[in-house]
């Protein structure tokens, strides 16, 4: 059985989706799967080794020339050929940073509309490259801006179709009308393209399907797994942690720098915890040029409170400096002020034996095993996340019962070799589906 999938650069930042692709692609090959994983639009960026493939279908300059020049939609393959260079696209992926959900109206449109957008013939560059090199038995979708594919990709190589449920939501919404309803109704009509959609947690496969008019029977939930290996095998002894800096505490928190992660509501909160603790904040997470202003927000925020000399923001970082900051702090925060579809760095956190305090909504609950992992605050309430984290520092005893937990969770229910079977046995179920639709009698 051959897999591919394909998933969505992210302009040269590190982004939970290419984290996620990238993990379950190694994983399923160590389990000995035929894999690959394609990238589209712009190269992939992972903190891990990167398996994606050199090859980058619909590439970013022609899918933006074909939108905006009509010419582009009738010109030949070969001189198309040099826009999708990989030096090229290497060099837009690092200065995309400056494009806006708010601006993407109409290109978000056209590429759902697939076979009929103006990136039709990227569409159809893609399906005769999947049909005559890569020979798919089932396509995975990393998310659902990709499913204007899926119909001329079904066509062309009688692949079963998987697709991913990945908080596109965020993006969507940030687009307006006329184009938001349209995309809406397109999504839609081409969820019946697709065989079976995933979800990380069931609160996404339940608001997603609910938006997509999909079926709960058609969403698989298969939750996001880590590959463990540098996340440490025991539990740690936090409260020898805290000893070792003479009592001082340290709140950390890992996601990209906008305000839907919520460093915000961490700043605000900061002044109420260091009333009672010696606390300080180590954050750090990808950053674009159009998040610039609002990280230059924060950093104004915590002066303005008078904490800046206990917050600090380190920016994108690499594997083994997230690991150091995970190995190294009391108590985990991501406090989305909307309701979060992964938690990926949450995961990581808990796989860190580290106590987690997240937004009581959407992947969280769940997540955090109802608060037996973490603990759980008001979204949007600075005041309810300073007494939530003030409660695990408070009580060295429950900070420890809650990491050793979550680190047991992480182990059970979030590994990338649990992933990777999950999603191997769907890969099997679709395709034998898809053999016995065809094969009646």
């Amino acid at each position: 059985m051959k897999i591919v999938h394909i998933t969505a650069g992210a302009g040269g930042r590190i982004c939970g989706t290419c984290l996620h692709d990238n993990a379950l692609i190694r994983a399923l090959r160590g389990r000995g799967c035929d894999a690959i994983l394609v990238p589209a639009f712009v190269p992939t960026t992972t903190d891990e080794e990167n398996v994606a493939e050199r090859t980058v279908v619909m590439g970013g300059v022609n899918v933006w020339l074909q939108e905006h020049v009509a010419l582009f939609r009738h010109t030949p393959t070969f001189l198309d050929a040099p826009l999708d260079s990989r030096p090229l696209l290497e060099w837009l992926s690092s200065r995309t940073g400056g494009a806006r959900a708010t601006d993407l109206g109409p290109l978000t449109v056209s590429t759902l509309e697939g076979e009929h957008g103006r990136q039709r013939k990227e569409v159809a560059k893609l399906a005769r490259w999947l049909a005559a090199d890569a020979r798919p038995d089932v396509v995975h979708l990393s998310n659902v801006l990709l499913l204007g594919l899926a119909r001329s990709i079904r066509e062309a190589t009688g692949a079963r179709i998987v697709c991913s449920l990945s908080g596109e939501d965020v993006f969507i919404d940030a687009i307006p009308e006329p184009h938001r309803s349209r995309i809406g109704t397109l999504l839609r009509e081409r969820a019946a393209d697709v065989d079976r959609f995933v979800a990380f947690n069931h609160f996404n496969a339940g608001f997603m399907g609910g938006r997509l008019g999909v079926a709960p029977e058609r969403i698989a939930v298969i939750p996001h797994g880590v590959d463990l290996a540098g996340f440490p095998p025991e539990p740690p002894d936090l409260s020898a942690r805290r000893r070792s800096r003479g009592g001082r505490t340290v709140v950390g928190f890992v996601a990209r720098g906008c305000p839907e992660k919520g460093l915000d509501q961490l700043v605000r909160a900061l002044p109420m915890v260091a009333a009672r603790h010696d606390v300080e904040i180590v954050a750090a997470g990808a950053t674009i040029d159009t998040e610039r202003d609002y990280i230059a927000s924060c950093l104004a925020l915590a002066r303005d409170l008078g904490v800046a000399d206990r917050f600090r923001w380190c920016g994108q970082i690499d594997r083994q400096a997230k690991l150091d900051l995970l190995n190294s702090i009391d108590v985990f925060t991501l406090p989305t002020p909307r309701a979060e579809a992964k938690g990926l760095s949450a995961i990581e956190a808990l796989a860190a034996g580290v106590p987690v305090v997240a937004s009581n909504h959407g992947a969280f609950p769940e997540l955090l095993d109802s608060e037996e992992a973490g603990l759980l605050h008001a979204p949007g309430d600075p005041a309810d996340l300073a007494r939530a984290i003030g409660a695990v520092l408070t009580d060295e005893e429950m900070a420890g019962r809650l990491g050793r937990h979550g680190h047991l969770l992480a182990r059970s229910r979030h590994s990338a070799a649990a992933m990777a079977a999950a999603h191997e046995a769907l890969y099997r179920d679709v395709s034998v589906a898809g053999s016995a639709a065809r094969c009646p009698g």
